[in-house]
């Protein structure tokens, strides 16, 4: 899987010239794609967006909507961009679909009460990590092995924050352009290295959910 950025923040407070010509650019890409859909379909390519589309120009969400539906049958390599996307967000949205769907739940159990029908009682008033891993933007994608962030920086930034807890952090010096395959080897390598580390966590944590 390979996740590629746009911050939901720069699309609502950036300059509006330059969310323009983002948007612009945005949309002459994402139609590229949909010129050479035969392609991605011979190489078996999942697109997903993440992020809330309703934040991006009509044209830019209608076009990303139609990338996502002619390849959503395919089950090859997935590509995930994150465009407009912050972690607060998909977590906040999470969580108000879940409560949304306990609602809904609840609502059935006291019609089907008022009729005369017995209640099942299966509505559970805790959430728990599994109703919110189903209600992420990433569900029914694996959580990412390893998380590149160029240019030396340290911070994630407020990026995937809920899907990377066993993820290899990564933060190599040169800028996203100069990243070449031998940098991509080198990543590699080094979480082979930690990937015991990383399993043994992993393992630790599924038996306290």
């Amino acid at each position: 899987m390979l996740n590629l950025e746009a911050s939901s923040k720069e699309l609502v407070t950036g300059d509006p010239s330059e969310v323009q010509s983002l948007m612009q650019l945005m949309e002459e890409k994402i139609n590229e794609l949909l010129d050479s859909r035969s392609v991605i379909n011979r190489i078996n390519c999942k697109i997903n967006f993440w992020g809330n589309l309703d934040l991006l120009a009509e044209p830019v969400r209608l076009a990303a909507q139609k990338l996502m539906a002619s390849t959503a049958g395919s089950t090859g390599l997935v590509l995930s961009v994150c465009m407009p996307y912050n972690s607060t967000s998909e977590i906040v949205n999470a969580v108000n679909e879940v409560c949304a769907e306990r609602r809904e739940m609840l609502q059935r159990e006291h019609a089907s009460d008022s009729n005369g029908q017995a209640a099942n009682n299966s509505v559970h008033s805790e959430i728990s990590v599994a109703d919110l891993d189903r209600h992420m933007y990433s569900a029914g994608c694996p959580d990412p092995d390893i998380v590149i962030r160029t240019s030396g920086e340290t911070r994630l930034s407020n990026f995937l924050l809920w899907q990377t807890t066993f993820s290899h952090l990564q933060n190599p010096g040169p800028l996203w352009p100069e990243f070449s395959f031998k940098h991509l080897v080198w990543a590699i390598l080094k979480y082979q290295r930690a990937y015991p580390y990383l399993e043994q966590n992993r393992n630790v944590a599924k038996k306290q959910l």
